[in-house]
């Protein structure tokens, strides 16, 4: 019911994650596009098949939405003290076909259905109604483009395949049950950790590297 769209490097500012990026993998991630809906912008690359990277921000000449924001960027106090713990890529979206059979009875983890942009909607999102991401970023995001695939020519390939993808959590067992319960394809590897914390193994033109 849900597969592994794309991964999300959550910045304080675009500048800083893309540096980021650049640290870990060597490689420089174009600018992707300006969401004039949410106030946010992002750059991406791909990783492979349909799986890309996002490295997204608050757009500082972004307009409020007159909503939450989506990755929980209203709170920027937050996004700033996860960046300065090393938690950076810090979370994942899933994407289904079928947003309403994945939300109902669960909204209270993915938030509830937003059709964007809201005056000509080409997907719908689920995002909980203060932004906050899914269970500290633990349960994905979950979007649905309405049966057109995200064209990926429009992305960047820089060589990049992602290889692994796991995640460390205090309650593995209970994060798993959920994947399960979705039959999730392309879920990161759950293991035992005191914090939540994502790590990604990513094949680059210059080698096997780690993005956190």
């Amino acid at each position: 019911m849900l597969k592994l769209d794309h991964l999300t490097v959550i910045a304080p500012t675009l500048a800083e994650g893309v540096a980021h990026v650049r640290t870990c993998l060597d490689l420089d991630v174009p600018f992707g596009q300006r969401h004039l809906y949410m106030g946010t912008h992002n750059h991406l690359i791909q990783l492979g098949g349909p799986v890309y990277l996002e490295v997204v921000a608050l757009d500082p000449e972004g307009s409020a939405p007159g909503r939450a924001r989506w990755f929980g960027l209203d709170d920027q106090k937050r996004v700033r003290a996860d960046w300065e713990e090393g938690r950076r890529l810090r979370g994942w979206v899933a994407r289904t076909d079928a947003i309403d059979a994945v939300l109902a009875g669960r909204s209270g983890i993915f938030g509830r259905k937003v059709a964007l942009p809201a005056n000509d909607p080409a997907f719908d999102f689920a995002i909980p109604d203060d932004g906050a991401l899914p269970l500290d970023g633990a349960a994905p995001a979950v979007i649905d483009r309405r049966g057109k695939p995200r064209s990926m020519a429009a992305i960047a390939d820089l060589g990049a395949r992602l290889r692994g993808f796991c995640l460390a959590h205090p309650e593995p067992n209970a994060i798993l049950a959920l994947y399960r319960e979705f039959a999730v394809e392309g879920a990161p590897t759950l293991i035992q950790g005191p914090r939540l914390r994502y790590r990604a193994q990513i094949e680059t033109p210059t080698g096997l590297k780690d993005l956190t």
